[in-house]
């Protein structure tokens, strides 16, 4: 008879890219964190958990949110434009950003339903007849539930369905390759373009991120966002070097400027003025051909 603890672990699907340590210590290694983590708890992404020494996708599957969105809301401003996608999230983020929008899904564990990647393939089929082109996974960090993601986007390919990932692109380059086959479209977020703000504000690296980004263009289509935020990451020569290497890759990639709103921790400053996004649009488009504003 299986014990309780037996139950549990056959309900969970076990991580890949990890390593074991001993005193069944694991190290994650889907992200630049590379947490080591203890048994009983999880990495600090909240949806990878080591039981005796294992590591497990605790996330697989537990989605909090199901919604048929338009595909502009993404945002995918170049992608089956005034089309819409089935968009799914689940719980967790593996950076810490101090202004994140979706704090209370991102940050900590929520309610959430089960969903096989079967049966969240057979409802986006279902919605082709409200318009539904695909599948979405975004809301809060998709990455961090990449075995999930993974599977369901093998099947949703395998079923003529568009498939579309809304990331802050913090993955090592091994399971972002092995996903990207699978990927139809990608917005990524570019928080900002120096380092000492990814670790200060974001806890996270930039560089990892552009390696994504440098990864991911060649392989389907991807946007890229900036979220403006008055005195941290807006000003003119910032803006103008995140465009000149958007462009250095390709000038086409469209690239949104969105306004940010006061949430969680950061409470100041206010909204950026539109006259300034304008302005700042204006530097973009001197090195990229698609620059638009968004969250006005």
């Amino acid at each position: 008879m299986l014990s309780q603890a037996d139950s549990v672990l056959n309900d969970l699907h076990e991580a890949r890219y990890y390593i074991c340590h001993p005193d069944c210590m694991v190290e994650c290694q889907l992200c630049p964190h590379y947490c080591r983590i203890k048994p009983g708890q999880t990495g600090r992404c909240l949806g990878r958990l080591n039981l005796g020494g294992k590591l497990y996708a605790a996330s697989y599957g537990q989605l909090s949110s199901v919604a048929l969105d338009p595909i502009e809301k993404k945002p995918l401003r170049r992608f089956f434009p005034g089309s819409t996608i089935l968009s799914v999230g689940a719980y967790g983020c593996n950076l810490n950003c101090e202004f994140c929008q979706n704090w209370h899904i991102a940050l900590k564990h929520v309610a959430t339903e089960y969903y096989a990647p079967e049966e969240l393939v057979d409802l986006a089929i279902a919605e082709k007849s409200n318009g539904n082109i695909g599948l979405a996974f975004t809301y809060n960090e998709p990455l961090i539930t990449f075995e999930y993601v993974l599977d369901t986007c093998k099947l949703a390919k395998a079923a003529g369905l568009q498939t579309v990932l809304v990331t802050n692109g913090m993955i090592n380059p091994d399971p972002m390759k092995e996903l990207l086959p699978y990927v139809d479209a990608m917005n990524i977020d570019l928080k900002a373009f120096r380092p000492l703000f990814y670790h200060k504000i974001c806890r996270g690296e930039l560089e990892a991120v552009k390696r994504t980004i440098k990864l991911s263009v060649p392989v389907c289509h991807v946007e890229i966002t900036t979220l403006l935020i008055p005195g941290l990451n807006d000003e003119d020569a910032e803006i103008e070097a995140a465009a000149k290497w958007i462009a250095s890759i390709d000038r086409l990639i469209p690239y949104h400027l969105t306004r940010h709103h006061p949430a969680y921790r950061m409470l100041q400053p206010g909204p950026i003025a539109l006259d300034r996004m304008d302005h700042l649009a204006a530097i973009a488009r001197h090195h990229l051909s698609d620059v638009g504003l968004g969250n006005i």
